[in-house]
């Protein structure tokens, strides 16, 4: 039988975003006990149990939202009517009116794909590059097929450069950093007749400027506007459409945020649509 822990290797393995969410603390009556846990995928799909009905629509709801940044979090599921938890960083409590009238804290834990650096060119500096990008965490591919890499590193210093460029621009890479100086760099843009959203994605000279002379200075200057591009200028780590993200709505009985699918309780009343988080909400509402 399949685990959760074999389904998020196996998410992992495949680079697909997901959450890891895990029940660390569970008070009576609820439905869910410590060490119950699930996977969240971006489409809000939830495999593995960490709760009833009510608190797995609040979990699928947070889950996606970590997805955005990558930021972790412990959700506190209360039930209406209970004294709330201190605001604290890093924390969310939401108030389950459906809850049976215990009390859960979930876990949830974001997994992101690492991020894939394209590197051209066999030159001390790529060397460099290559060294440092690995020690950062990225996966570091040489093979010339950039389909997925998150940005390309084009050191090849006169050697397959604008083949390299193309083929980058091509896979639809975000980023492209090329080791040039900056008469030569421009000379060999003009020479590609780039579009001017391709050329916005082209840096050259690559790297910040901090006054680097050896290659492993250079490669620290590349790998940090990598970063920055990364971490301050939101560039993608996985490019590519992002999943759809599941439409939202508010449950008029409860008020709880719900996650819209097709098995979501759901009624059409005077031509308006309602989404409901549980056939309890929806039965109340229809009789009414």
């Amino acid at each position: 039988m399949t685990t959760i822990a074999d389904r998020a290797r196996e998410l992992t393995v495949s680079r697909a975003p997901f959450v890891r969410a895990t029940v660390v603390r569970a008070q009576d009556p609820t439905s869910a006990r410590p060490g119950d846990d699930a996977v969240i995928l971006p489409d809000g799909t939830i495999e593995g149990f960490v709760g009833g009905v009510c608190a797995e629509s609040s979990v699928r709801a947070a889950a996606l939202d970590t997805l955005r940044d990558g930021t972790t979090l412990l959700l506190r599921v209360l039930p209406d009517g209970t004294a709330t938890f201190p605001d604290t960083p890093g924390a969310l409590v939401v108030v389950n009116p459906c809850h049976s009238g215990g009390a859960i804290e979930i876990f949830l834990r974001p997994v992101l794909p690492v991020p894939v650096l394209g590197l051209a060119g066999s030159t001390p500096i790529s060397a460099a590059v290559a060294t440092l990008a690995a020690f950062l965490d990225f996966e570091v591919s040489t093979s010339g097929d950039y389909a997925g890499a998150t940005a390309v590193v084009v050191a090849g210093l006169g050697k397959g450069e604008q083949d390299a460029i193309r083929a980058a621009l091509d896979a639809g890479v975000g980023f492209v950093a090329l080791v040039a100086s900056r008469t030569r760099g421009a000379a060999l843009l003009d020479e590609l007749a780039l579009t001017d959203a391709e050329r916005a994605r082209v840096h050259t000279p690559a790297g910040l400027e901090i006054g680097a002379r050896s290659p492993q200075e250079i490669a620290l200057s590349i790998m940090a506007e990598v970063v920055r591009a990364l971490r301050v200028d939101g560039l993608a780590s996985s490019p590519g459409a992002p999943a759809a993200r599941p439409q939202q709505a508010v449950d008029p009985v409860c008020g709880m945020t719900v996650l819209v699918g097709p098995d979501t309780p759901h009624a059409r009343v005077d031509g308006q649509d309602e989404w409901f988080c549980c056939a309890g909400c929806l039965a109340r509402y229809t009789a009414a």
